[in-house]
């Protein structure tokens, strides 16, 4: 059920007469934000792959109602993937093999976009394209080599980093949904979520995937003595804390985002990666900021929801009228 933009700020007396003219700049408003955040996260071809992968007829191996699609499909993965990023950098070899082999300084955004455009393609797409995205990266991942500042060889393919990148970002998915999602998951979801999430790790060469939440957290712990910051790993954070490109109007959004991301890193992060720790405030504060960041992401893509449910009815109903 969508909430009237202007009942519960003036009063239903007031909103007769005034839904008939404000309503038409607020919605106008509400859809160029919402075209301005999608064009930004899923790139200059974000509309053709939004039609590929929600319009495209052919089995699905989640559903929309799954806790996977529930989580990866809310506003909170903005926050979520911020956190991703910055748990992932403490694993020295996860580190070198981005800061040797990415362009997150020149092209920030073009990697966003690739992997937004990959969550969403194994999270939602038809099982086909699901797998050939999959297969996609894996040949990727085996040209990806290399050695650290401290002499130990990576390989991008190697099953035990691979599982590293994978619960780190499954973990902060999970932590921003349940401060920030529209609809948190109750416990049973959770297992499901993360059992669910496991299908695309293994896929990619990921070994001992955690299947529940319990399970996630044995293997968390498990990392914590290889982890440790680098050089590296404090400038990828800086970068995407402070450096990043954007308009200056937009900073502040986006400052708000940032803060809260940092405001659900576990504490014994903050000071190798030098990150603020304030208790209070990120306990009332930065909760609430972070609330109505999300919330008014949310409510901006409601064009973009309207745009995927036409796709997917289309998709439906192709799939349903193709010859048996």
């Amino acid at each position: 059920m969508r909430v009237p933009l202007i009942g519960p700020v003036v009063g239903p007396v007031l909103s007769p007469v005034l839904t008939p003219v404000v309503g038409p700049v607020v919605a106008d408003a509400r859809q160029r934000l919402g075209e301005a955040i999608f064009t930004r996260v899923a790139g200059p071809d974000g509309a053709r792959a939004r039609t590929r992968i929600h319009g495209r007829p052919g089995p699905r191996r989640f559903s929309v109602d799954d806790p996977i699609a529930r989580v990866h499909g809310d506003a909170s993965m903005f926050v979520g993937g911020m956190r991703a990023l910055m748990l992932q950098t403490l694993h020295p070899s996860a580190m070198a093999g981005v800061a040797q082999h990415s362009s997150y300084r020149e092209d920030m955004w073009g990697r966003l976009n690739r992997t937004a455009t990959f969550l969403a393609t194994t999270t939602f797409a038809t099982d086909a394209d699901a797998d050939a995205a999959i297969g996609a990266i894996r040949r990727i991942h085996e040209r990806i080599t290399g050695t650290t500042r401290d002499g130990v060889p990576y390989a991008a393919s190697d099953p035990h980093l691979l599982r590293w990148v994978h619960v780190a970002e499954i973990d902060s998915f999970l932590a921003a949904h349940r401060r920030y999602g529209a609809q948190p998951l109750s416990p049973e979801d959770t297992d499901t979520y993360v059992a669910q999430a496991a299908h695309v790790a293994e896929a990619l060469g990921a070994t001992d995937v955690p299947r529940s939440r319990a399970e996630l957290d044995e293997v968390l712990a498990a990392y914590r003595p290889e982890l440790r910051s680098t050089p590296e790993a404090r400038e990828a954070v800086r970068y995407l804390l402070l450096k990043p490109p954007l308009p200056l109007p937009a900073r502040a959004p986006y400052g708000v985002l940032a803060a809260a991301a940092v405001g659900l890193m576990p504490a014994w992060t903050r000071l190798p990666l030098r990150l603020p720790y304030l208790p209070l405030t990120e306990r009332t504060v930065v909760p609430v900021l972070g609330r109505l960041s999300t919330s008014t992401v949310r409510w901006a893509m409601t064009s973009d929801r309207d745009a995927v449910d036409e796709l997917r009815s289309s998709a439906t109903t192709g799939a349903t009228d193709a010859p048996g």
